[in-house]
C-alpha cells in the first residue's frame, strides 16, 4: 500500500491534484495527519466530496471491517493539513455523527456508488470528516 500510495502522491504533486488509474476523474486530496503512536507525519491520498461549502472524506477502507489508520490519527489528534490541487492548508478534523453523517454520506455514494458498496461490505457505520480549515 505504501507504494501505491507514494506513486499517487507523486502523480497528484506533478499534476495539480489530477491522477488517473483507480482515481481518473476523481476529487482527491492528500491528508496529512500525526501517527497516533509514533508521532510522524502521514499522507493518504483520499477522495472528497464538496457539498453545501463544506469538505468531507470518509473513512471507507474500502469498505473493510476496521476503520483506516488515518482516522485513527485524527481521532488522536484532528490537526492536519490538506493538499487539493495546488493548495494546501490547515485544518481541524471533525468527525460527523448521526443524521448530519447519513446525509453527507448518502450523497457520496449517490454520487461515487463504489462507496454505497463499502458501506453494505461492513458492519461497522464508516465515518464522515469535515476537516475545517483553520482561521
Amino acid at each position: 500500500m505504501s507504494d501505491w500510495n507514494n506513486q499517487t502522491i507523486e502523480e497528484f504533486r506533478a499534476n495539480e491534484g489530477k491522477v488517473g488509474g483507480a482515481f481518473d476523474g476523481a476529487q482527491l486530496l492528500l491528508l496529512h495527519t500525526t501517527g497516533a503512536r509514533t508521532g510522524h507525519e502521514r499522507v493518504n491520498p483520499l477522495m472528497y466530496l464538496d457539498l453545501d461549502g463544506h469538505r468531507y472524506v470518509f473513512a471507507s477502507k474500502g469498505g473493510a471491517d476496521t476503520a483506516p489508520d488515518w482516522y485513527h490519527n485524527l481521532v488522536a489528534n484532528p490537526a492536519a493539513t490538506v493538499e487539493v490541487g495546488t493548495e494546501k492548508y490547515e485544518a481541524t478534523a471533525k468527525p460527523l455523527a448521526g443524521p448530519e453523517r447519513d446525509r453527507i454520506y448518502a450523497e457520496q455514494a449517490r454520487r461515487t456508488p463504489q462507496f454505497g458498496e463499502y458501506q453494505e461490505k461492513t458492519k461497522r457505520v464508516i465515518p464522515v470528516v469535515e476537516p475545517t480549515a483553520k482561521s
